[in-house]
């Protein structure tokens, strides 16, 4: 086992039924660096204040964080919509989401050392079954670093 100093920890948050105040209080009590944002869209009307230029500006007033929004993180519209349409079961979601990440090389792309203390965002309230559960745990797999995985909710 690696040192604690070599540590990452990675945070995973989903907006779906918090109120603003547990969502922002969420984030300050851990201490999070950064709000990575990971999904498809986030300009829908019923993310109300997830809403991602509204976030922007939240997190940095309320929090004192940064924000970013970074799709190459998100599932495709097409893999999205069969889960959601139950084409698809939630282990072949995975298949071809983990599929999706090794694609894209997001590893060599973005690296992990640059993520800790971030916080991924979705939608999902919880994240067994989300997205941002599977991306924390594929950079968990891919680390040559001790990384530790924080679910907040």
């Amino acid at each position: 086992m690696k040192n604690n100093r070599d540590m990452i920890t990675l945070f995973t948050i989903g907006f779906t039924k918090k109120s603003a105040e547990l969502f922002f209080e969420l984030l300050k009590k851990n201490k999070v660096k950064q709000l990575v944002d990971i999904r498809i869209s986030n300009s829908s009307q019923l993310s109300g204040f997830a809403k991602g230029k509204d976030l922007k500006y939240f997190v940095k007033q309320i929090c004192g964080i940064d924000y970013k929004h970074i799709t190459d993180f998100a599932p495709t519209k097409d893999l999205l919509n069969r889960w959601h349409k139950e084409m698809i079961t939630w282990p072949e979601y995975i298949e071809e989401f983990t599929k999706t990440l090794k694609q894209r090389d997001i590893i060599k792309k973005y690296g992990i050392k640059q993520f800790d203390g971030s916080c991924f965002l979705c939608s999902e309230e919880d994240p067994e079954m989300c997205h941002r559960r599977l991306l924390a745990e594929y950079m968990k797999k891919h680390s040559i670093e001790e990384v530790k995985i924080v679910h907040l909710v």
